[in-house]
């Protein structure tokens, strides 16, 4: 999920404490197989995986009745000229001076010029709930850009750099612009982490009319005697003595056990100037004594030009649990053995238009072109096939009438009675080909059933100890029909080892689709209360893909890994085999 918190509501989620699958991209790109190689005989790899951390000053105000809501993002300059972009950071609500939490992946390569880009933009009011990846850069305000090389910034003392801001393409201005800093660290290659839940008491009450919103900031102490932010919590609203959900901090975070900690309380607030409710310094090693002896800290205010010493304050912070852990990647469990079984539905409702007509979205080009459907299916089933062994997929249709029967919201596309696999992603595109003629197109959109149906392989297979993590496609083109009832279905197979990627084709308001994927931070709740365990559902319109620079794959499987490890993580599931 793209992480963008500049709304009240998205600003109030956390950052930098959850354990996900992180993607690097540089350059001309590494090659795992060539590293492997070199690395199996003791050699020196060929590149060094760094993150940098950024932070702006004095930036441009865009906006008139506050202040600019800044997001950075960073590209690399390819040899020939074009931009590849490595990552976007956070939203900062209403700041010129923004500190931000997200890092930026970048693989740096000695023996090639690494030209970097960075692009400040100021993200309008009215995409604050929008997750920052799928912003057009083209609708923020520029608030100009920065550039050097990787090489530039890891030869520097500390490996800090600070750049002025400028125009595009580097021009001058006759204004100050602010500046950026940036600041490169080498990535540890560690799978020790600590899931960690803090909570509070007895916090001095910052609002006038209500109780603070309190957040947690925890930043690491760096060699120059300064602060690195490295993860927030959410925001516990109206609440002086909040509990958080649990943030998982890697040895990459904290560097080891004994490197000091800033814990700072803060009230949220809409305008950006949190309050500052106290702060504390502890390290990992002194938060785990806390826990052991179920003791607490007390928060301190720091001495202000009224006051020349630092004050104990009343509120306290607990470590209400502890947990040492070992964090194994996407790719530990894939090659140990687990495997990804690929499932599609196909949206057979009369709304895609009759498939003998060119302007349907059913429609069989006779030059081979293919429709969004065939697209989908061939792009996603590509790559994830190669992950399943036997290749053999589940494959369903809803919303059509099958011959001598009713409409059905989940039927074999294939035709049978009693099989619903095919073989591959080539029998998937057979099968769909095939029912174009053999189904007519009905109504309404439902999705409960075929949810239902997949749920149902996939705790067969947990129930018999399979290693096998399951992803149904759903491909459509309209809003579906039964939205509490695919809520109650998404929420019953949060438990289940499944993620579900729906594409929206055609040209239909999607808009209530959004409610589906999570991406916001808030789960989704079924009809009786209960709260969805994780978010498994990742929503892309195919419109928005066909206007931006990513692809179907991209958008869609960019979150999978990460629901993949959220899933055997919540179950402490283990890489087969294991002997990393």
């Amino acid at each position: 999920m793209g992480n963008c918190f500049s709304d009240i509501e998205g600003g109030q989620q956390a950052v930098g404490g959850r354990a996900q699958a992180t993607t690097s991209s540089a350059g001309d790109g590494p090659n795992d197989a060539v590293d492997y190689f070199f690395r199996a005989r003791g050699e020196q790899a060929l590149f060094t995986p760094i993150q940098l951390s950024l932070s702006a000053s004095k930036l441009l105000d865009r906006d008139i009745t506050s202040k600019s809501d800044p997001m950075a993002v960073v590209y690399m300059k390819k040899r020939d000229g074009k931009l590849e972009e490595l990552g976007r950071t956070e939203v900062i609500m209403n700041s010129l001076d923004p500190i931000w939490i997200q890092k930026i992946n970048v693989t740096y390569q000695f023996e090639i010029v690494q030209p970097l880009i960075f692009r400040v933009y100021d993200v309008d009011t009215k995409y604050h709930n929008l997750p920052v990846k799928t912003l057009k850069l083209e609708d923020q305000d520029f608030l100009g850009e920065a550039s050097c090389v990787v090489s530039e910034i890891v030869t520097k003392r500390n490996q800090i750099m600070t750049l002025n801001i400028n125009n595009i393409n580097g021009q001058i201005s006759s204004r100050n612009m602010g500046t950026l800093t940036v600041q490169a660290e080498e990535t540890v290659a560690s799978r020790n982490a600590v899931e960690i839940t803090f909570r509070c008491s007895a916090l001095q009450n910052k609002d006038l009319f209500s109780k603070s919103d309190p957040f947690l900031r925890i930043s690491r102490v760096i060699e120059s005697g300064g602060f690195l932010p490295i993860c927030k919590t959410e925001v516990v609203n109206n609440n002086l003595n909040p509990t958080w959900r649990p943030v998982c901090l890697t040895m990459q975070q904290f560097i080891s056990k004994e490197n000091p900690l800033m814990i700072e309380c803060f009230d949220f607030d809409t305008s950006g100037k949190h309050p500052l409710i106290g702060k504390l310094q502890k390290s990992m090693a002194e938060l785990e004594t806390l826990y052991q002896t179920k003791a607490s800290a007390h928060f301190i205010s720091p001495s202000s030009g009224f006051r020349h010493h630092e004050k104990v304050l009343k509120g306290e912070i607990f470590v209400e649990r502890y947990e040492e852990k070992q964090l194994y990647s996407f790719l530990d469990y894939v090659s140990s053995g687990f495997e990804l079984s690929f499932m599609v539905a196909v949206d057979f409702t009369a709304s895609n238009g009759n498939p003998r007509n060119a302007n349907s979205l059913h429609y069989i080009d006779p030059s081979g072109q293919r429709n969004a459907y065939q697209q989908a299916i061939m792009e996603i089933g590509e790559v994830i096939q190669f992950y399943d062994s036997d290749r053999r997929f589940p494959a369903w249709g809803f919303g059509g009438r099958i011959p001598n029967a009713s409409v059905s919201h989940c039927f074999n596309l294939n035709g049978s009675l009693s099989d619903c696999e095919v073989e591959g992603v080539e029998g998937i595109m057979g099968a769909y080909t095939s029912a174009l003629y053999n189904v007519a197109l009905a109504g309404p959109t439902l999705f409960g059933q075929v949810i239902n149906k997949a749920a149902d392989i996939a705790g067969h297979s947990l129930s018999q100890h399979h290693a096998k993590y399951y992803v149904l496609l759903i491909i459509t083109d309209g809003v579906v029909s039964d939205l509490q009832e695919t809520i109650n279905s998404i929420v019953r197979a949060s438990d289940l080892p499944l993620s579900i990627l729906i594409v929206g084709v055609g040209g239909a308001d999607f808009k209530d689709m959004e409610i589906l994927d999570a991406d916001k931070g808030q789960r989704l709740e079924c009809s009786t209360g209960r709260i969805a365990t994780r978010d498994i559902v990742q929503f892309v319109p195919m419109r928005e893909i066909h206007r931006g620079e990513i692809s179907v794959v991209q958008a869609l499987l960019e979150e999978l890994p990460s629901q993949f490890l959220t899933y055997v993580r919540s179950r402490d599931i283990k890489p087969l085999n294991l002997s990393l």
